[in-house]
């Protein structure tokens, strides 16, 4: 039966990814975590974690990095997208169990030391997962995040931008059964932040294809990653970022009003070599203008780490 209004089901029995493939999950962890690759099962990994869903990151980088040579898969949290959905009101895991989930996830593909990637929230599971596993990735990429969570920030970085956040958040909620709702919802929203209401809209009704019931809670946790603010983050990470010692590269819209950029700038600092790139257009997204810029940015570092694993692997001379 059709949801009035929204001319489609609830949930497609099988999403497809852009190229129509379907998409498939993996498990790890006694948990189920819904996936879509790109390029040659062979390449080297690159690894994307969804913030929460997947689709936070857009084809098009997905499909230049594949382009680059490599075999890209990105893959949703626990209570979004195609993984596990339990109860996003009251997750009984922790940032360190979606950060050992990403740790996982390499050996399960078959594959070695990956380039892990988070955007947002994915981002600060990144963070953690590189901390805590730091033998199963080679390179480390930062998208829009920031290195503490939840709550406040700590005095010296930027919190949420007050007057955004006061718009963004008198907004009524939508019929979440009701899918052009929910994408009229998130293009306002992005209109707020300073994103492509268009881009938006597209990106929340295909959110909204994927998510396993229409239920206030889920479509918070599938659309507004509400889920992560009741997550055990505990012990801090900030602290342990100069340990990081894999190749990193920081991204950040110098727009965004949500993490600003501020925060990327602190990581970056902190995290010892690592590259700082700021976005001058972008704001919590990454716009279609900077997907080449992005990706660009990637490749390189994964060509950096290899480097650095083929000179390590060397015996030295004398």
């Amino acid at each position: 039966m059709q949801r009035a209004g929204s001319g489609l089901p609830p949930r497609h029995s099988r999403p497809t990814t852009s190229a129509g493939a379907p998409m498939t999950t993996v498990s790890v962890n006694d948990i189920a975590l819904g996936i879509e690759s790109f390029g040659a099962d062979d390449a080297p990994l690159v690894l994307l974690v969804g913030g929460t869903t997947m689709l936070s990151w857009p084809d098009a980088l997905c499909e230049r990095l594949a382009a680059g040579g490599r075999r890209v898969v990105r893959y949703d949290l626990r209570d979004s997208g195609e993984s596990t959905t339990a109860d996003p009101e009251a997750p009984t895991y922790t940032l360190r169990d979606l950060a050992a989930d990403a740790a996982a996830l390499p050996g399960a593909l078959g594959a070695g030391p990956a380039h892990l990637a988070g955007i947002g929230v994915g981002g600060m599971v990144a963070q953690v997962a590189a901390l805590d596993h730091p033998g199963v990735f080679s390179a480390l990429t930062l998208v829009g995040t920031r290195a503490v969570a939840p709550g406040p920030p700590d005095d010296d970085l930027p919190d949420h931008d007050e007057a955004t956040m006061g718009r963004l958040f008198a907004r009524p909620m939508p019929d979440w059964t009701d899918r052009e709702a929910v994408a009229e919802f998130a293009a306002i929203g992005a209109e707020v932040l300073g994103d492509d209401p268009v881009a938006a809209r597209a990106i929340a009704a295909r959110i909204w294809d994927r998510t396993p019931g229409t239920a206030a809670p889920v479509q918070l946790a599938n659309q507004l990653g509400m889920v992560f603010s009741r997550l055990d983050c505990a012990p801090r990470w900030r602290e342990r970022l100069p340990g990081i010692g894999i190749p990193t590269l920081v991204v950040h819209g110098r727009r965004d009003p949500f993490f600003p950029v501020g925060n990327g700038a602190a990581i970056a600092r902190e995290i010892p070599r690592a590259r700082l790139l700021v976005l001058e257009e972008a704001a919590t997204a990454i716009p279609d203008a900077a997907v080449g810029e992005v990706a660009e940015a990637m490749l390189a570092l994964g060509t950096a780490a290899a480097a650095v694993r083929g000179g390590a692997s060397r015996p030295s001379r004398g």
